[in-house]
Protein backbone atom coordinates (compact mmCIF):
# COMPACT_ATOMS: atom_id res chain seq x y z
CA UNK A 1 0.00 0.00 0.00
CA UNK A 2 1.56 3.27 -1.05
CA UNK A 3 1.13 6.63 0.63
CA UNK A 4 -1.08 8.12 -2.11
CA UNK A 5 -3.54 5.22 -1.85
CA UNK A 6 -3.57 5.54 1.93
CA UNK A 7 -4.36 9.27 1.78
CA UNK A 8 -7.11 8.79 -0.82
CA UNK A 9 -8.75 6.01 1.19
CA UNK A 10 -8.46 8.01 4.42
CA UNK A 11 -10.18 11.02 2.86
CA UNK A 12 -12.92 8.77 1.42
CA UNK A 13 -13.48 7.17 4.81
CA UNK A 14 -13.68 10.54 6.58
CA UNK A 15 -16.21 11.83 4.04
CA UNK A 16 -18.42 8.79 3.55
CA UNK A 17 -18.05 6.34 6.42
CA UNK A 18 -17.65 8.48 9.54
CA UNK A 19 -20.80 9.59 11.32
CA UNK A 20 -20.22 13.16 12.43
CA UNK A 21 -22.21 14.62 15.34
CA UNK A 22 -24.64 17.44 14.70
CA UNK A 23 -23.80 21.05 15.47
CA UNK A 24 -26.38 21.25 18.28
CA UNK A 25 -25.00 18.08 19.88
CA UNK A 26 -21.49 19.56 19.83
CA UNK A 27 -22.76 22.80 21.38
CA UNK A 28 -24.57 20.92 24.15
CA UNK A 29 -21.50 18.81 24.81
CA UNK A 30 -19.27 21.89 24.97
CA UNK A 31 -21.61 23.59 27.44
CA UNK A 32 -21.69 20.44 29.56
CA UNK A 33 -17.88 20.26 29.63
CA UNK A 34 -17.60 23.95 30.57
CA UNK A 35 -20.17 23.64 33.39
CA UNK A 36 -18.58 20.45 34.72
CA UNK A 37 -15.13 22.07 34.64
CA UNK A 38 -16.40 25.09 36.57
CA UNK A 39 -18.08 22.88 39.18
CA UNK A 40 -14.95 20.76 39.66
CA UNK A 41 -12.70 23.81 39.86
CA UNK A 42 -14.95 25.40 42.48
CA UNK A 43 -15.03 22.14 44.44
CA UNK A 44 -11.24 21.82 44.35
CA UNK A 45 -10.91 25.50 45.33
CA UNK A 46 -13.18 25.01 48.35
CA UNK A 47 -11.25 21.91 49.42
CA UNK A 48 -7.95 23.77 49.00
CA UNK A 49 -9.24 26.70 51.05
CA UNK A 50 -10.37 24.29 53.77
CA UNK A 51 -6.97 22.59 53.92
CA UNK A 52 -5.22 25.96 53.95
CA UNK A 53 -7.30 27.10 56.92
CA UNK A 54 -6.78 23.77 58.68
CA UNK A 55 -3.01 23.93 58.22
CA UNK A 56 -2.89 27.59 59.30
CA UNK A 57 -4.82 26.69 62.46
CA UNK A 58 -2.55 23.69 63.08
CA UNK A 59 0.69 25.69 62.65
CA UNK A 60 -0.62 28.50 64.86
CA UNK A 61 -0.88 26.00 67.71
CA UNK A 62 2.94 25.76 67.87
Amino acid sequence: MNIKNFVVESIDEMKNKVTWPSHSFLQNSAVLVIVASLIFSLLIGVIDLGFENLMTWFYDLF
